[in-house]
């Protein structure tokens, strides 16, 4: 005989609305924008249509890990050459090894004569120090290499 009203509305109020007590409408009604289960009961489904949904992807280039290095530009030599310099020659020497930097580029310009000891430097940086009456002394330098 038909009636009115639907399954669900006949079981509101009740404590499982006519699923029982174990399986609870197993199966339905997970939210569709969460992935949960992905790494445990749904992996089978994670290894035939999400193949690349984990793990590391893509490639590190080498010269983005390079960026990270200490460089300093010729712009900032002036500021240091005010802390170190020195009293009986009229010359700076400024030491960027030990200051804790590794190269120096040619952004910006100097006008003292400095004399300037770093691993490694940039053509204009080189040129832009020796045009200014200064020097550049590199790690290949100072060991004759």
């Amino acid at each position: 005989m038909p009636h009115k009203l639907r399954k669900i509305r006949k079981t509101r109020g009740s404590r499982t609305q006519g699923y029982g007590r174990i399986g609870q409408h197993r199966k339905t009604g997970s939210k569709g924008y969460r992935k949960a289960g992905r790494h445990k009961h749904l992996w089978s489904y994670v290894t035939t249509y999400e193949k690349d949904a984990f793990g590391k992807h893509g490639f590190t280039s080498p010269q983005s890990l390079k960026r990270n290095e200490n460089v300093i530009n010729v712009a900032k030599l002036e500021e240091l050459a005010l802390k170190f310099q020195a009293k009986e020659s009229g010359q700076t020497e400024i030491d960027l090894t030990r200051l804790g930097f590794a190269k120096l580029l040619g952004a910006g310009s100097v006008r003292k004569a400095i004399i300037v000891k770093v691993p490694t430097c940039s053509k204009s940086a080189a040129e832009k120090i020796k045009k200014a009456g200064g020097q550049v002394l590199t790690e290949s330098q100072a060991t004759g290499e």
